[in-house]
């Protein structure tokens, strides 16, 4: 292992704004600025059913329906390999709207305890302040404060039609018991999501552009246990045989995953609406549509918050004016490429600091495949997820770059446990039935709470589960190394393997001088940066962010 220099200076560039030059797409004109439509999900991970036929493997995918994402993909351009900078709500939405890695967005690199920094370049108030009718509903930014900064804060919110959309399952259920049939119940929050896009569109004035943001959460925990089947048709025994193997193929975890699948179309469903709103106004030819989500599944190992495929894999579909469509690609794309890629469709500047690099070179290719030989690889991390008073807040710091074949990471502080402290699980008060449901949070508090974690936890004395559960919540080695031929779940660390060093030693090269090209304070002090308040522990006042001389 590389051993990182102790004491740096760092100029950290990404909160000066410095000189840019303007890029302006060769299709668009100052006159004819596309609309931006921006479907982006809550924790839906890379779950739909096109996935299936562009990964080659079914599985999961052969299960969930998403015929509205699937067109637009089909349409377009579906990338096989987009990953989030971050698998953790709020650090992935700061690099997504700033444009840069998480780590060069101060306080936006945590979770609980989150600030947004103003100084940070953000793609919507950019776009807003060159004319463009900028809106939103439901999640953008958040936990943080202020809620939704990047985005003007709650200004540009519209949400009068409602924000039930975000508990799906949970009312078409009450609706359903109060009588109302499931259909009729469902139409309700789908009236709810065209209400608010129509609003938004009702207020931009004639010709002017405009940035939507859709945001919806019903993806993220909690849902209507049952509901996958109820709601949707979703038979959870028809998940058997095609669970990863990190999951436990039992009927719970079946269960849970179905119930979560039919969350995932409920947003399918919305996201057919929408489109259809702006194909109603007779703009759909000068809308880009990008469709998304912010990390992978919430509540099941090897997903959110860990820099696994599951966790940090999402889907991406973009099509609209300018884009060759009815193409797969296999270029690596972080989601900070969104930002310059939006700032470009409007004819802005890029500013400088982004790390992101635009995706226009890729969206007016006319090749499948690999368009751009230098997306070869993406650069994900993690550090603090929840805030947990009793085990100090501490981090869990880490690094990780993906190719087409291998996937390293880095666990810089391989002494911790991955998603928290266990909690009293063997000792003289265990936790009680109660606390290992869905509603709680009381041990490993990083993976969101559900009853996948409830059932593995459960069993964890269980010879034929013990390994499923070392393997989620055990403390992990320093290097993970995985060979994706032959391991394509990232299970069999080969790290160790002698006949991988030289594997190992090239992608930890490239990694560090990723992150050092990208001043991430990880490196710095062994991390102090991000080991003290406020990034780690109470929240009193700001920790100064290590600089580098010129």
């Amino acid at each position: 292992m590389k051993t990182c220099p102790q004491v740096l200076c760092f100029l950290f560039s990404s909160f000066v704004l410095l000189p840019s030059s303007l890029v302006l797409p060769s299709s668009f004109g100052a006159e004819s600025r596309p609309n931006i439509l921006f479907l982006f999900a809550d924790d839906w991970g890379r779950y739909a059913s096109v996935m299936a036929e562009a990964d080659g493997r079914g599985g999961i995918n052969d299960v969930v329906r998403t015929p509205n994402f699937d067109r637009i993909a089909r349409s377009g351009v579906l990338f096989r390999n987009a990953h989030v900078n971050a698998p953790s709500c709020t650090p992935c939405r700061s690099s997504l709207l700033s444009g840069q890695y998480f780590w060069r967005t101060r306080r936006g690199a945590i979770l609980q305890g989150a600030v947004w920094d103003s100084s940070i370049p953000a793609y919507p108030l950019l776009l807003k302040e060159a004319g463009y009718h900028i809106g939103k509903s439901y999640k953008v930014w958040s936990p943080g404060t202020p809620v939704d900064a990047p985005y003007g804060g709650q200004q540009h919110a519209y949400e009068k039609a409602g924000r039930r959309f975000n508990q799906f399952s949970q009312t078409v259920t009450k609706l359903a018991a109060d009588g109302m049939p499931v259909e009729a119940a469902k139409q309700v929050l789908y009236d709810e999501a065209r209400g608010n896009f129509q609003a938004f569109l009702a207020d931009r004035r004639p010709g002017q552009p405009f940035c939507y943001w859709f945001g919806p959460t019903n993806t993220h925990r909690k849902w209507i246990k049952g509901s996958g089947k109820a709601l949707w048709g979703i038979d959870p025994d028809a998940l058997q045989g095609k669970m990863p193997p990190f999951w436990p193929d039992v009927h719970e975890v079946r269960e849970d995953l179905a119930d979560y699948l039919g969350e995932a179309q409920a947003v399918d469903a919305a996201i057919g609406l929408l489109v259809d709103e702006v194909r109603k106004l007779g703009e759909l030819d000068n809308t880009l549509i990008v469709i998304s989500g912010d990390h992978g599944i919430p509540g099941f190992p090897h997903g959110k918050c860990n820099l696994y495929d599951t966790g940090t894999g999402v889907c991406l579909a973009i099509a609209g004016p300018g884009v060759r469509g009815g193409r797969v690609v296999d270029d690596f794309v972080n989601l900070t490429d969104l930002a310059p890629t939006f700032l470009e469709t409007g004819s802005v500047a890029v500013p400088a600091v982004m790390t992101g690099r635009s995706l226009w070179p890729v969206l007016k290719a006319d090749r499948q495949g690999l368009v751009d030989p230098q997306r070869t690889f993406v650069v994900t991390g993690r550090e603090r997820h929840v805030e947990m008073a009793r085990v100090g807040h501490l981090p869990y710091p880490q690094r990780s770059i993906r190719t087409a074949d291998y996937r390293l990471i880095i666990n810089f502080k391989p002494d911790r446990y991955p998603q928290g402290e266990p909690y009293n699980l063997n000792g003289p008060t265990p936790p009680t039935a109660e606390e290992l449901t869905e509603v709680t949070f009381v041990t490993f508090p990083d993976e969101d709470a559900g009853p996948t974690k409830a059932w593995l936890v459960g069993q964890r004395d269980d010879p034929q589960w013990k390994p499923l559960f070392d393997l989620a919540y055990g403390k992990r080695p320093r290097e993970e190394l995985y060979d994706l031929k032959k391991d394509p779940y990232q299970v069999h660390n080969v790290a160790a393997d002698p006949a991988y060093a030289a594997v190992r030693t090239e992608l930890e090269r490239r990694l560090m001088d990723e992150l050092q090209r990208t001043d991430d304070p990880r490196l710095v002090n062994d991390g102090r940066y991000f080991e003290t308040p406020p990034l780690a522990g109470p929240l009193p006042k700001d920790v100064p962010h290590p600089k580098r001389k010129r």
